[in-house]
C-alpha cells in the first residue's frame, strides 16, 4: 500500500508532512522501491534502465549521465552497463533493482531482500554502498540476515508469525 501497488482501505501514511494517498505525485516523485523480485525489461541494458527510471523521476536531462554514471560505478555495474539485462547474473539483476530505486535522488526508498542471492563479496559492497547514500533519506529495508540489519539499521523492528 505504501508503494503505491495495493489499494489502502483506511488509514494514512505521509511522506514529509504530505498524504500519499492524497498526492500521490508526490509519493511518485520521492519514493523508490527495489522489490524482492526483480523486475527488468529484458531488452534493455542497466544504462538503458536508470536513464529511463531517472527520466520518469524528473531529473533534469542534463544531469541524468552524471547520475548514471556515478551509481553504475559505486555498485560495480560500470562493465557491464551495455549488457542487456536479461544475460546479467542474479547479483547484478539486484543491485541494478537497487540502483533504479536509488536514482532520480529518491528521499524514501524501500528495499525488499536488496541482498538476496549475491555473494558475500558483492553483499558487502552494496552494504558500503547504502550506508553512503542513506544520508538525506530515509531507507526501509526487509531482510532475512541479521548482520545486514545490524549493519545497516539505525531502527530494527522484528516481526514473527507475519
Amino acid at each position: 500500500m505504501l508503494n503505491g501497488l495495493f489499494e489502502r482501505n483506511e488509514g494514512r501514511a505521509e511522506v514529509h508532512g504530505e498524504d500519499i494517498f492524497e498526492n500521490p505525485d508526490y509519493l511518485r516523485q520521492n519514493l523508490g522501491v527495489c522489490p524482492q523480485h526483480d523486475i527488468l525489461f529484458k531488452a534493455l541494458t542497466p544504462r538503458d534502465h536508470l536513464e529511463m527510471f531517472a527520466s520518469f523521476k524528473g531529473t533534469p536531462s542534463d544531469k541524468i549521465k552524471e547520475q548514471v554514471d556515478q551509481i553504475l560505478a559505486d555498485l560495480d555495474l560500470a562493465d557491464q552497463q551495455h549488457q542487456l539485462a536479461e544475460t546479467l547474473s542474479g547479483g547484478e539483476k539486484r543491485k541494478l533493482s537497487v540502483a533504479i530505486s536509488l536514482i532520480g535522488d529518491s528521499k524514501v526508498i524501500m528495499l525488499d531482500e536488496p541482498t538476496s542471492g549475491m555473494d558475500t563479496t558483492a553483499r558487502r559492497r552494496l552494504w558500503d554502498m547504502l550506508k553512503k547514500y542513506k544520508q538525506g533519506r530515509i531507507i526501509v529495508l526487509t531482510t532475512h540476515y541479521m548482520d545486514e540489519a545490524d549493519i545497516l539499521g539505525d531502527r530494527i523492528a522484528i516481526m514473527t508469525e507475519g
